[in-house]
């Protein structure tokens, strides 16, 4: 009974989370008559970047960002399954997705990536979205930043998701969507409209306290989620 009682609070949490900031950007919703109505129609692939051995960036506190990246897209999917839409995980787990067959470091990440560019293509008429943390040598720098694949529409998603978290979470962020760099090989080897969130920097000891809590990543995919939503026909 009480493991009930968590879970109906943590979804309840979710929702008002979700409801908020759907509020929050109610300018960009001025066609919309309810949530579901501007429900996406395309297929949304979340990507959860790194994982198994290879771990990303590791946080000032110790923590790999791969985790951190997993954290959020699992929360992305249940606060999408709230208004219907069931998203596609690459990865549900912190695990590698290489082929067996690889065996050092470097053949399990080139076989990971290769498998996730496959993964995402076989998906007819999708949508990628990759979650992934930022780092600098210093700590001066915060904030989100997406960046889109050189794919139509691409460009449109992304400045709708930054503008978004801007809007209803970082007021303060003044960064402009740039086009990923060609060394990213997942986002400049599928087709589909396609972008990449760096959620904030681990180097970054006020962001970093908050990529790992809870909480914050909560409110952090309840604004991904109300950006998807309400996208209209940027990614179509």
């Amino acid at each position: 009974m009480k493991k009930g009682v968590l879970l109906a609070g943590a979804l309840l949490g979710t929702m008002i989370l979700l409801a908020l900031a759907l509020g929050r950007l109610n300018h960009l919703m001025e066609t919309a008559m309810e949530p579901a109505a501007v429900r996406q129609t395309r297929p949304l692939v979340l990507d959860a970047g790194h994982g198994g051995e290879d771990g990303g960036a590791v946080s000032l506190t110790g923590t790999p960002e791969s985790q951190i990246n997993l954290a959020i897209v699992l929360k992305l999917r249940d606060v999408l399954g709230l208004y219907g839409v069931d998203p596609i995980l690459l990865r549900e787990e912190d695990i590698s997705l290489h082929d067996s067959s690889a065996e050092t470091l470097r053949e399990k990440k080139r076989s990971d990536l290769k498998n996730r560019v496959a993964a995402v293509e076989g998906v007819e008429g999708g949508t990628l979205l990759s979650i992934h943390q930022n780092t600098y040598p210093s700590g001066k720098y915060h904030g989100a930043h997406v960046f889109y694949a050189p794919t139509e529409h691409s460009r449109e998603l992304a400045e709708h998701v930054q503008s978004s978290i801007k809007a209803a979470l970082q007021q303060d962020n003044e960064r402009a969507v740039k086009q990923i760099p060609d060394t990213v090989y997942i986002m400049n080897h599928v087709t589909c409209p396609a972008i990449l969130i760096e959620c904030g920097f681990l180097t970054n000891p006020e962001e970093e306290a908050l990529l790992r809590d809870d909480s914050y990543q909560r409110q952090l995919a309840a604004v991904i989620a109300a950006a998807w939503l309400t996208a209209g026909e940027t990614a179509s």
